[in-house]
C-alpha cells in the first residue's frame, strides 16, 4: 500500500479529500453544515460502538479492544496493522492521536508518540488513515483516544464534521472530564461522534454519577491510579472496584492499562464487558523493522488473547 500524504498545514481545499463539496462546507475553516448529506448519512445510522457492544452481550464475549498509536512504527503500516488487528479477534480498535505531552501515558506510548510526529504525522493525517480503513473495513468502531489541545488547535466543528465523514465513531479525550464535557458535547452529538470518558479507583462518587449520565459507546476504566502500561495490575483490587463502578455506571465497562497477557485479559473478562491492550501491543509493534513484520508481530499477539477470551466466555455459559 502506497504511503498516504500528509500535510501539517491545513488548507481550504481540504474539503474535497473527504467527499464535502463547497455547498455544503462554508468558511476557510470548512466548518460543514447539519444538512450536509455525510451528515445527514452520520445521524441515520446506527453507532457502531453500541451495535458491536450489543452483539457481544447477545453472545455471551467479551470484547477486545486493542490500542495502537496512528503512524507508528510507520503511517504507511497503520492501516494494514489495523486490518491485522481486525482479522486477529479486535472488536473496537483505539487509534491513539500524538500528542508531544501526553500526561497519562507512560514511556511505551509517550516513545510512540514522539516515532509518529518525528514521521509528521498530526491530526489530519490520523483521519486520513480512518479513511483510508474504512475503504475496506465498514463495521469494526474506530475510537480516536488523545487530548483536547490537537482538537482545539485543528477546531471542534471541522474535525467533528471531518472526523464522521472518515469514519470515526467515538472519542477518548484524556483531559476532558464530565465535569467540563458541556462545551464539546453539542458538536460531538451533532455528528455522532461517542464521548468516551475515563473511569478510575479514585473517580468519586459524584464524577462517577456525572459520567453515568452523559455516558456514550462505553466507559474506559482504569485498572489503577497511573500511567499507561506499568506494572500494578492487582486483580483482587481491580474486581473490587469495577463492582462498585457497576452500581453507578450501566454503559458497558472497558477495563485497560496494566494488561500484558491473555491470563491478565481473562481474569478481568469476568468483571468487564471489554479489555483494552495498549502499551504491551505498541511494544512489540515498535520493534518491526517492516510492514509484513508489524502485521506479524499484531497477529501473534493478539490472537492467543482472543481466543483465550472466547474460551473462557464458553466455559463460563456451560
Amino acid at each position: 500500500m502506497p504511503a498516504p500524504a500528509f500535510h501539517v498545514k491545513i488548507v481550504p481545499d481540504d474539503t474535497m479529500r473527504w467527499g464535502l463539496t463547497p455547498e455544503t462546507c462554508t468558511g476557510s475553516a470548512g466548518r460543514c453544515s447539519a444538512n450536509s448529506p455525510n451528515q445527514l448519512e452520520s445521524r441515520s445510522r446506527m453507532n457502531r460502538i453500541d451495535k458491536t457492544f450489543a452483539a457481544l452481550k447477545q453472545t455471551g464475549r467479551t470484547g477486545l479492544v486493542p490500542f495502537i498509536t496512528a503512524g507508528d512504527p510507520d503511517a504507511a503500516w497503520t492501516t494494514a496493522i489495523m486490518h491485522a488487528l481486525v482479522a486477529a479477534g479486535a472488536d473496537v480498535i483505539e487509534l491513539g492521536v500524538p500528542f508531544s505531552d501526553p500526561m497519562a501515558d507512560g514511556p511505551v506510548i509517550q516513545k510512540s508518540s514522539e516515532r509518529a510526529l518525528a514521521r509528521g504525522m498530526n491530526l489530519h493525517g490520523v483521519l486520513e488513515l480512518v479513511r483510508s480503513f474504512r475503504s475496506e473495513d465498514a463495521q469494526t468502531p474506530i475510537v480516536l483516544m488523545g487530548y483536547l489541545n490537537p482538537i482545539e488547535y485543528f477546531g471542534w466543528e471541522r474535525f467533528a464534521g471531518l472526523a464522521a465523514a472518515a469514519g470515526v465513531d467515538g472519542v477518548l479525550l484524556v483531559d476532558c472530564p464530565p465535569e467540563e464535557a458541556d462545551s464539546v458535547r453539542p458538536v460531538l452529538d451533532q455528528h455522532q461522534l461517542a464521548q468516551i470518558f475515563l473511569a478510575s479507583p479514585t473517580t468519586t462518587p459524584a464524577r462517577l454519577a456525572k459520567m453515568a449520565a452523559l455516558a456514550q459507546g462505553y466507559v474506559y476504566y482504569v485498572s489503577f491510579a497511573g500511567i499507561t502500561g506499568a506494572d500494578r495490575l492487582a486483580l483482587d483490587d481491580v474486581h473490587q472496584k469495577i463492582a462498585a463502578a457497576r452500581k453507578v455506571i450501566h454503559a458497558p465497562l472497558a477495563v485497560g492499562f496494566g494488561i500484558k497477557s491473555a491470563e491478565q485479559a481473562v481474569a478481568l473478562a469476568a468483571d468487564a464487558d471489554a479489555v483494552v491492550i495498549g502499551s504491551a501491543l505498541v511494544e512489540q509493534l515498535a520493534l518491526a523493522g517492516d510492514q509484513e513484520a508489524a502485521v506479524r508481530a499484531a497477529t501473534r499477539f493478539l490472537a492467543p488473547i482472543r481466543s483465550a477470551l472466547d474460551a473462557a466466555s464458553k466455559l463460563k455459559a456451560a
